[in-house]
């Protein structure tokens, strides 16, 4: 096995058990073991537990991005897209546990600062972009203000889905994101789009 193998196998694993653990429960030894590869190697890559968590955030931060424009960019209608879109979201929200998101903002406050940041630059500028593809495609109502509605989505997004928020309530970060979306959206879409665009039961299912 090759160190290109080797790097991955490490990443795949370590981003399973800090997003269902967090931070403090994993350590480097433990990979170690799990992956039955000697100590050195894992060292020789990830010299520290603090190297492998921002590796583990940045791949999956490159992934999502990477996903998130295929989506966007595509050549389909704007029901198929922001179904995809959901999807994905749901997906990674339903994947990244509470104690990672509290781990990450307690004991990696400059990489929290990252994550708010690709969020806020990179994925939510998209989101946007999909927002006004409703208005004109009489998606969503006429007398929505795209800009307005994205504002409001974006802050109650933040609001809700942090660490914080999240450790003082019994929801999960799954179940306030679908309730943001069911607010939201059923509030912007038109008469006709809710008749054929089924988002809230297709998107946001727990088995996805």
């Amino acid at each position: 096995m090759n160190d290109g193998e080797d790097k991955k196998r490490i990443l795949d694993l370590a981003g399973i058990k800090f997003m269902e653990s967090g931070i403090t429960k994993v350590t480097l030894d433990e990979v170690a073991n799990e992956l039955r590869m000697s100590k050195k190697t894992v060292y020789k890559f990830f010299p520290s537990k603090d190297d492998l968590l921002s590796a583990v955030v940045r791949l999956m931060l490159s992934n999502v991005e990477r996903e998130v424009s295929i989506i966007v960019n595509a050549s389909e209608p704007f029901e198929q897209k922001m179904t995809k879109l959901l999807a994905l979201i749901g997906r990674l929200v339903r994947r990244i546990g509470k104690q990672f998101q509290v781990d990450v903002q307690r004991f990696a406050p400059s990489l929290w600062k990252e994550i708010e940041t690709f969020r806020r630059e990179r994925i939510f500028v998209q989101i946007k972009k999909m927002f006004q593809l409703a208005k004109d495609e009489n998606i969503f109502r006429s007398d929505l203000d795209v800009d307005l509605f994205y504002l409001v989505f974006i802050n109650t997004a933040q609001g809700i889905m942090n660490p914080k928020t999240l450790s003082e309530n019994s929801f999960s970060a799954e179940d306030a994101f679908r309730g943001i979306i069911r607010i939201m959206y059923e509030g912007a879409l038109t008469d006709a789009a809710k008749q054929r665009i089924h988002l809230f039961e297709t998107t946001l299912e727990p088995t996805l």
